[in-house]
């Protein structure tokens, strides 16, 4: 990364802070509405090094979604969706950062229920702040679109008269604050 959106972020690893952190999605429902949820468990790192050249990883325990539905948190980390029991973390791993005007694509391969696909991710740089702490503080939002089928996670509920229950793109939004640690 080499422009003015990472020439505010100095060389080292900034650590996502879980506290101010979110990783939301939303589903299309019904054909007429969305589902949103989120995943509370998920872990981080951006390294920058000397070079500019940047680095991004992630993982997500699975098992930590909810839609503030038990019945439907459950059956999404059943077979069906999730299968949280055999496929416990999700992960990002990226490989290659892309200026777009003063922001940027974080292109990755992202791992779900042992599948692995390429995403981009679309991120605005919020901006780097001294933090409260000895150390800056830095912030992003990014978001992508996934195909749920992409990933193996097939499952048909079609309504009587067209359509299907849940709809096949999951919108990924994570709203970040990382910490410089080193």
């Amino acid at each position: 990364m080499t422009s003015g959106a990472t020439e505010a972020l100095t060389a080292g690893t900034w650590i996502i802070d879980p506290a101010h952190s979110t990783l939301d999605f939303s589903v299309r429902h019904l054909m007429v509405s969305k589902v949103r949820g989120r995943f509370t468990d998920f872990t981080g790192k951006l390294v920058i090094g000397e070079d500019g050249s940047a680095a991004a990883e992630a993982e997500i325990r699975v098992d930590s979604v909810t839609t503030d539905n038990a019945q439907r948190d459950a059956h999404l980390r059943a077979a069906d969706f999730l299968r949280a029991e055999q496929f416990p973390v999700a992960t990002f791993t990226s490989t290659g950062f892309r200026i777009a005007g003063a922001d940027f694509v974080v292109d990755g391969d992202f791992t779900i229920r042992g599948v692995t696909k390429p995403v981009s991710l679309d991120v605005d740089f919020l901006g780097v702040h001294p933090g409260m702490g000895p150390r800056p503080v830095a912030g992003f939002e990014a978001k992508t679109v996934l195909n749920r089928r992409d990933f193996g996670i097939t499952i048909d509920m079609p309504l009587p008269g067209g359509g299907a229950v849940i709809g096949d793109k999951i919108t990924l939004t994570l709203t970040l604050e990382v910490g410089l640690r080193s």
